[in-house]
């Protein structure tokens, strides 16, 4: 090769190099495209959050967890709109919702805890619980047409494994339902999901659980318009963050409403 031809190809290497740095000096960083979608944000949010505070949240997030930075944008930013839309701060100590990296992709997770909360957004809810049975607790569950729920948590020393968890709703016309689950049937359920072996069931068992009970009790309850379409995007990758994109269909993977009651109360 000629030296007239290795400088043309030093400069052409040279002109791509360029480029490419242009490039990635144009596109935007997470943090700026955080920055950058605060007015929706506030649009989206409850009166009572505050834009500012879950965009810091959000850089929290990203900055403790490598594998949520190296989501794609689109998607965290799609989880992030979803939170902020049902009124929850992600990753809070109340534990309402997640967001939580899938193969290269940030996914809403919706926590147990957010859905009590979402609950009691119904006009006919008046209260929900869920717990755990272990085996030295007492516990009777009987289904049938003499329906019977007993559990007392033994006091008297360690409670032992868990054997059971179940869920009890009770709706201000007095009306009252439980759900009952045993281990093999939330591993059953597990099975079925493409986050089957997430950190999430690994490190958090019982919350899942837990979850897993109220998903299926809520099938049969009344729910606002918020849980629905919680329950609906949970689990899934949400990639476009306007607001309204939050009643169509995510991308994979009717009711009136009231004051939210405090959750553990009663009407």
């Amino acid at each position: 090769m000629t030296s007239n031809a290795r400088n043309a190809v030093a400069r052409r290497a040279e002109n791509v190099g360029q480029v490419e740095q242009a490039s990635q000096q144009s596109k935007p960083t997470m943090a700026q495209q955080i920055e950058r979608m605060k007015p929706e944000i506030a649009r989206a949010l409850p009166k009572h959050m505050d834009a500012d505070r879950i965009a810091r949240i959000a850089l929290t997030l990203i900055r403790k967890n490598p594998d949520l930075a190296n989501c794609t944008t689109e998607s965290f930013l799609g989880a992030l709109m979803t939170c902020s839309q049902l009124g929850f701060e992600p990753g809070s100590p109340t534990q309402e919702a997640f967001i939580v990296p899938y193969k290269g992709e940030a996914t809403f997770q919706l926590g147990y805890q957010g859905m009590v909360t979402l609950f009691y957004q119904h006009p006919m809810a008046s209260s929900v619980k869920v717990e755990t049975v272990r085996e030295n607790d007492y516990f009777e569950h009987e289904e049938g047409l003499e329906e019977k729920l007993v559990h007392r948590p033994c006091k008297t020393g360690p409670r032992g494994k868990a054997i059971a968890y179940y869920s009890v709703a009770r709706l201000i016309n007095g009306g009252r339902t439980f759900k009952v689950m045993y281990p093999a049937e939330i591993e059953e359920r597990r099975e079925k999901l493409p986050s089957k072996n997430s950190p999430a069931w690994r490190n958090s068992y019982d919350e899942m659980a837990k979850k897993t009970v109220l998903r299926n009790h809520f099938k049969a309850l009344p729910k606002s318009a918020e849980l629905a379409r919680a329950m609906a995007h949970d689990g899934t990758v949400r990639t476009d963050w306007q607001p309204d994109a939050l009643d169509v269909p995510p991308d994979y993977l009717s009711e009136p409403t009231r004051p939210a009651l405090e959750p553990g109360s009663t009407d």
